[in-house]
């Protein structure tokens, strides 16, 4: 379903590895380009420390101003893995046993040594959530209300994002294309931002870089119009050839 309003989602990445920088994410860009294609927006990402009070806070004050929440991490099987715990006290609800999430992992780690304590935490929900099947590992990732809590593992996540392509309400998805000009942004930054004002709905992104002992830049213009995509691209590389800069269509 599409329509002309704007969907929005945050992104609360929870893991005191990722703040020590042992841990580099690699989840925002998935799971943005994924929103991307679902007609959603990534509004806003914040990454908390493995501490209920962080991550209770963060919950409550990005659920409540977007559509949707994701969270990445805290949902293995050892005692700091308290994401669920903390949505569960965000929600004011109760941590239960969910008995579909307890069978997947006993049939997954029948041939892996069995079920165990620790395994068994990975069965658990806040009250009243859904699963979010996952493939790779067995540990289900778990959805209740507008907040999708997944796996810090990369490939995992992008296994329950898979899981979940075409099930969310969004809007029209937001297109991209991106040109390239050995130009400093500076010199141009006019045209860029009358392309953008005659253009209505495109947004134009600058990217300088530093090359081969030259400076140029890298321009992506994002749109939900396919049609006025192309009209501020066809702008753009006119006004930057008017002005002596060829054009590398998809960027250098």
């Amino acid at each position: 379903m599409t329509s002309n309003r704007i969907y929005t989602a945050a992104l609360v990445i929870i893991g005191d590895e990722i703040l020590s920088g042992r841990t580099q994410d690699k989840n925002i860009s998935q799971i943005a380009l994924w929103l991307n294609v679902q007609g959603i927006r990534l509004r806003e990402v914040r990454v908390v420390p493995d501490v209920e009070e962080a991550i209770v806070e963060a919950v409550n004050t990005l659920r409540a101003r977007n559509d949707y929440l994701f969270t990445t991490g805290g949902i293995g099987p050892t005692h700091d893995d308290i994401t669920v715990d903390a949505i569960a006290k965000a929600l004011g609800v109760s941590v239960v046993l969910h008995p579909i999430a307890k069978e997947i992992l006993e049939r997954y780690y029948e041939t892996r040594g069995g079920i165990n304590e620790g395994r068994l935490r990975m069965a658990r929900v806040p009250d009243g959530a859904d699963l979010i099947p996952n493939k790779m590992s067995g540990a289900p990732g778990i959805k209740i209300g507008n907040i999708f809590i997944m796996a810090g593992v990369p490939h995992i996540t992008a296994g329950m994002l898979d899981a979940l392509t075409g099930t969310l309400e969004g809007g029209a998805p937001l297109l991209s294309h991106q040109i390239g000009c050995w130009v400093a942004e500076s010199e141009i930054a006019e045209l860029l931002r009358q392309a953008e004002k005659a253009h209505e709905g495109c947004q134009i992104g600058s990217y300088p870089f530093f090359r081969e002992g030259r400076v140029g830049a890298n321009f992506v213009v994002r749109s939900t119009d396919a049609h006025m995509l192309g009209q501020c691209i066809e702008a753009l590389k006119s006004g930057l050839a008017g002005l002596g800069y060829p054009v590398v269509d998809g960027g250098i």
